[in-house]
């Protein structure tokens, strides 16, 4: 399986991200706020990753002055643990990187494992918990950070 990963070049596959959200969370964005976070090119970003020209993974992130903030890391169900949700990680903090961002920040289901296991792998740590902030079912976040440096770590 190859997977590719790009960044979303027209408004009209925001569709695919969405698609992508309703098969992984309980509480996905709206068009609405998709198409909202659209309109500010100079931050919201988005990344698509496919199989055989399908796509089965997306990640939204901000640009915020040096830091980058990923709001939506999923892959569809059926295509997890074969290394895709890495993969999208590792773009997001390659790019971040190559623009000199400082730090990258997430927050996390403090049930959903399997996440906070990729984030941990990547060096994540675990900075504070934003009590109640997840709903359907109401849940804890987990606030992670990676503090990126001129080294490249």
């Amino acid at each position: 399986m190859t997977v590719s990963i790009r960044a979303l070049v027209t408004a009209d596959e925001i569709q695919e991200v969405i698609a992508v959200d309703r098969e992984c969370f309980t509480n996905p964005w709206t068009e609405e706020m998709y198409r909202a976070e659209l309109a500010h090119p100079e931050r919201s970003r988005f990344l698509l990753a496919s199989v055989d020209g399908h796509v089965v993974g997306a990640c939204s992130y901000w640009r915020i002055v040096d830091e980058r903030h990923i709001n939506n890391l999923a892959v569809r169900p059926s295509f997890r643990r074969a290394g895709i949700g890495a993969a999208l990680l590792d773009r997001v903090l390659s790019t971040a990187r190559d623009e000199r961002a400082s730090a990258v920040l997430l927050e996390v289901r403090r049930s959903n494992d399997a996440a906070r296991r990729l984030y941990e792998r990547a060096g994540f740590a675990v900075i504070d918990v934003r009590r109640a902030y997840y709903t359907n079912p109401v849940e804890d976040a987990l606030v992670l950070t990676l503090t990126l440096t001129s080294s490249g770590t």
